[in-house]
């Protein structure tokens, strides 16, 4: 944001990580120019060091840690107030630059906003801050209220970019991890966002400082969006963004394959330039959901250019179609299919009912998912992480293709199950189920409540045909 000449005195507080203590950012000559100003109180220099009494100098040490600890404090208590404002806070990542992630972001951000939700938008990429341009607000202002660092207003988003602090886009952001991190923090914790019922965070490429700070601070992600393309070189480094949120902790929505094949302008037909099934196959290896795959088209690139949303442009498209679908399943699996915008509790609970699928024989898991006897049929409340009720049903005939749609009808959100085919997993991910494989023996309820719990203990797909 770019801040009026009156406004000068408003200070981006100091990093916690820098290295000098009371580092802040505040305007040079021309406004919305960041620049490292020099501390209130500086460090003890090698000449303050040397002159007077050795008690002094540690007193005066002891006095500025003391102001910066307190400085901490402070910003840890507004990070923690905002954040509980927030309620649920999604993070697109990928391991690789140049995938389409931030197109993703924002056309998932204001399709939330299309459906009533409030939503924010926070580019976390620091270096390369694309976010104004998607949306065509290159140039914007944002404004100071009562202190506070407000988001730019757009298509129903609250947005928030260091685009909008620099002077020019040309400008270099010419940081090392402590500065970012600092920065981040601040866009959390001393902005104003309000109450929201999404936050999405567009973070940079790869597991670097920008991600693992922003999954640091925002405490508990309700779920990471992982945007590949089909080309292996591709598929390395996203399997490595899978093993970045096991590892924290972070819950991954699923995997969307961009770029799989180039939509022809003049016909529509999608003639696949690059190899397809990238995205699939790192979902059936890593053991996540496919959320799906979207077609080069000419028209998402020069939306983009333009500072135009794709899915409100075009919204008639196949493409924006496509990516409305792939939408709604991330939607359905963080808060559910209750009303947007509703504050009850009553939908916040309907938000948090899904129905799990456990292919059974004698009482327990089968590992054979296409020839089980049944179907232990168990609806869970995620938010409480208990079962509301179970139901066995028979399972039909064995058919190839029949179960996909089969419990598609039947509501079914997830499916558990010792191992399946490479096929049968594509077709439940064109059906938007969520299929966890690789689950050893046991009873539906120990199954499914060591799932909620994340301690579903999963070894290799004994299935795999």
């Amino acid at each position: 944001m770019r801040f009026p000449s009156t406004t000068s005195e408003i200070r981006l507080k100091p990093p916690v990580q820098s290295m000098r203590p009371e580092a802040s950012y505040k305007q040079a000559s021309g406004p919305g120019t960041l620049q490292q100003s020099q501390p209130n109180v500086s460090d003890l220099t090698m000449e303050e060091a040397h002159s007077g009494p050795k008690h002094e100098s540690h007193a005066r040490h002891q006095q500025v840690s003391a102001s910066h600890h307190q400085k901490q404090i402070e910003q840890e208590k507004r990070l923690q107030e905002r954040l509980r404002h927030i309620r649920y806070r999604l993070v697109v990542l990928s391991g690789k630059g140049g995938v389409g992630k931030s197109t993703v972001a924002v056309n998932l951000a204001v399709a939330l906003t299309l459906a009533g939700w409030k939503v924010g938008l926070l580019d976390a990429d620091i270096h390369g801050p694309s976010i104004p341009t998607m949306l065509g607000l290159e140039g914007s202002t944002g404004h100071v209220e009562g202190g506070e660092l407000h988001p730019v207003e757009s298509h129903g988003l609250r947005v928030l970019s260091l685009g909008f602090l620099l002077r020019s886009q040309h400008d270099a952001v010419i940081w090392r991890g402590p500065l970012k991190a600092g920065i981040l923090r601040q866009f959390l914790s001393d902005v104003a966002w309000g109450d929201l019922d999404f936050l999405v965070v567009d973070s940079p490429p790869g597991t670097g400082d920008e991600p693992l700070s922003i999954c640091q601070l925002l405490g508990k992600v309700d779920g990471a969006i992982i945007v590949t393309t089909p080309q292996k070189i591709a598929g390395i480094d996203v399997r490595k963004c899978v093993t970045f949120c096991r590892q924290l902790g972070v819950p991954v929505l699923g995997v969307i394959e961009n770029m799989s094949g180039f939509v022809c302008s003049h016909c529509g037909k999608v003639t696949p330039i690059f190899q397809t099934g990238g995205g699939l196959r790192i979902a059936t290896d890593m053991n996540i959901p496919f959320l799906g795959s979207i077609p080069i088209d000419p028209k998402i690139v020069e939306a983009c250019d333009n500072g135009e949303v794709f899915i409100i442009k075009d919204a008639a498209s196949p493409t924006a179609k496509t990516i409305r679908e792939i939408i709604d399943k991330i939607v359905a699996r963080v808060a559910g299919t209750h009303q947007a915008g509703s504050q009850s509790p009553a939908n916040v609970k309907e938000a948090s009912m899904m129905r799990i699928a456990i292919p059974l024989a004698q009482g327990q898991l089968s590992p054979h998912f296409g020839h089980c006897e049944n179907f232990a049929l168990v609806d869970v409340d995620a938010e409480s992480k208990s079962i509301v009720k179970r139901e066995n049903i028979e399972a039909p005939p064995h058919q190839p293709g029949l179960l996909p749609p089969w419990l598609s009808e039947r509501n079914v959100d997830i499916i558990i199950a010792g191992g399946m085919g490479r096929r049968a997993l594509g077709l439940f991910a064109e059906h938007g189920i969520q299929v966890v494989i690789g689950a050893k023996r046991g009873t539906p309820e120990d199954i499914v409540k060591n799932y909620l719990e994340g301690n579903l203990e999963l070894g290799q797909n004994v299935c795999d045909h």
